[in-house]
């Protein structure tokens, strides 16, 4: 069985891509807990000051997770990609079941158990240590069962940003439309998902009010500290996670970046002595620009006509020279080096199907147009939104479809144009799908796209710091044609292969740019 063979085939990846994910969820709920009680305590006490709280919890739980995750990038110190604006994340999701259970318990206490420990001279706090929580504890934990839960589940977002997890399989297998790596990251966090909820049912029982033992309630009191100060130490090595001496190298969430992510990556290990901090699978061009103004990110490879238009807010250049020349000045204003580029321009190009663009003998846009009053297009969230995208495509050759087109994940349309459920996308032109799915680039005959040259871009201050780079970079410029690049891409998302094994072969056929 093929799932199996990959799960045995990266084991040591798989391991650790597990514990990444249980470390996230351990140390967001146990702190969410270490909060939610006390929160949920004073909400109890406090009703004027507990409402705004718990609303304010229940605002945070409405925010869409991608979203969350987006909000905290650009945060100062909370912020940022990787593990620690995960944690922030998933700790905000876990307030709200552990406060309002809390809250709930409490309410639940009998009475007279509060009237007895009165007439025994207990102090609020007495009362509220000795016999509340006590008696509310199965309600707090299942609080804390259904943060966890929904902790497992939202954990797999996080590899957006670079947090790691299983997530990242399940994203990398939507951008190479892999089931097989979709289903190895989704099944072992289903049945995560599923352990945690059964593990914490089975302990609500244990921890009912009436099988509860004094010496049990100690062992669980010293078992609660020990967690809490493992947790402790974990969340301090995630918060902590970036360590000094290392270069962090990220990617955007399709296979292309992954697989020049991961050449920036193993150029530097063979070369140089520098270490390496892969962050790959980030989201979108403005998740890594926002990553690397913030300094989370140090050198991502970004396309040359997506920088003129989506980051630097320019107007649609055609001359490839000029394009250059102002966008490497607009990161210079920024503090960043535009690198040589790497050879290869991965424009944007306009696929139908094969067999339709073979039926009507389409072969260039224009053509394309006066069938699509009768078509469904179907294109990615960014190039709806860009300046030389969607919009700019629809004048320049007067495009009409049959109804609005259809937002999805870029890695997605391919498949979708494959199975008709729409006619029209627009893709990468070195993309390895093309050729997999009998899909059509329809020739840009009015020259509407500008030059995407793909070119690393480094922060300045680690182009100072390690200046060997300089080197490395020139003798990889220029090496990787339009043709090898969508030969790697057809590697990885055809025939499956891991990224830096395909690097790793590309690389090793030439050597000249490996040595030191």
């Amino acid at each position: 069985m093929r799932l199996i063979d990959f799960w045995l085939n990266h084991g040591g990846e798989f391991l650790d891509a597990i514990l990444r994910h249980l470390a996230l969820v351990a140390v967001s709920t146990g702190i969410a807990v270490a909060a939610g009680v006390p929160l949920g305590v004073v909400s109890y006490r406090n009703p004027r000051v507990g409402a705004p709280l718990v609303g304010l919890a229940n605002v945070m739980q409405t925010i869409p997770s991608l979203a969350m995750f987006g909000f905290l990038i650009p945060m100062p110190l909370i912020g940022g990609i990787g593990a620690k604006a995960a944690v922030i994340a998933l700790i905000l999701y876990a307030l709200l079941p552990v406060m309002r259970t809390t809250v709930s318990g409490l309410k639940s206490v009998d009475p007279s158990a509060r009237e007895a420990g009165l007439a025994m001279g207990m102090t609020g706090w007495e009362l509220l240590y000795q016999v509340e929580l006590p008696l509310a504890r199965t309600a707090i934990l299942a609080g804390v069962r259904v943060a966890t839960v929904v902790g497992v589940g939202t954990a797999t977002i996080a590899a957006a940003i670079g947090a790691g997890g299983l997530g990242e399989y399940i994203f990398r297998g939507v951008a190479s439309v892999d089931s097989v790596m979709i289903l190895a990251g989704a099944i072992p966090a289903a049945s995560l998902a599923l352990a945690a909820d059964l593990t914490l049912s089975w302990l609500e029982k244990r921890l009912a009010p009436d099988r509860a033992r004094s010496g049990k309630s100690r062992i669980l009191a010293v078992a609660t500290a020990a967690a809490g100060a493992l947790l402790l130490i974990i969340g301090g090595l995630i918060w902590s996670e970036r360590s000094g001496g290392r270069i962090v190298i990220g990617s955007k969430d399709f296979t292309e970046q992954v697989i020049l992510g991961e050449l920036l990556a193993q150029t530097i290990e063979r070369s140089t002595k520098i270490k390496v901090q892969r962050k790959f699978n980030l989201g979108d061009t403005l998740v890594c620009e926002t990553a690397m103004r913030a300094g989370d990110l140090d050198l991502y490879v970004e396309y040359t006509g997506t920088a003129l238009t989506a980051i630097f807010k320019q107007p649609v250049i055609m001359d490839s020279a000029e394009v250059n020349r102002r966008v490497d000045d607009d990161y210079k204003a920024t503090g960043r080096v535009m690198l040589p580029p790497l050879g290869f321009n991965n424009t944007y190009v306009i696929l139908t199907r094969g067999d339709e663009a073979r039926r009507l003998g389409l072969k260039t846009i224009s053509e394309a147009a006066k069938y699509a009053p009768n078509w469904r297009a179907g294109f990615g969230s960014a190039f709806l939104d860009r300046e030389d995208g969607y919009r700019g495509l629809v004048q320049a050759y007067g495009l009409k479809f049959r109804e609005a087109p259809l937002s999805m994940n870029l890695s997605l349309t391919y498949r979708a144009l494959a199975e008709k459920q729409v006619d029209l996308i627009s893709g990468d032109a070195t993309n390895g799908l093309i050729a997999k799915l009998d899909l059509y680039p329809l020739e840009d005959d009015r020259r509407y796209f500008p030059p995407y040259h793909a070119v690393p871009v480094i922060r300045g201050e680690i182009l100072n710091r390690y200046p060997e780079l300089r080197a490395v970079f020139d003798r990889l410029a220029g090496t990787i044609s339009d043709q090898e690049m969508r030969r790697m891409n057809y590697e990885a998302d055809a025939e499956h292969r891991d990224a830096s094994l395909v690097v790793k072969e590309f690389l090793d056929r030439h050597p000249e740019i490996n040595r030191k």
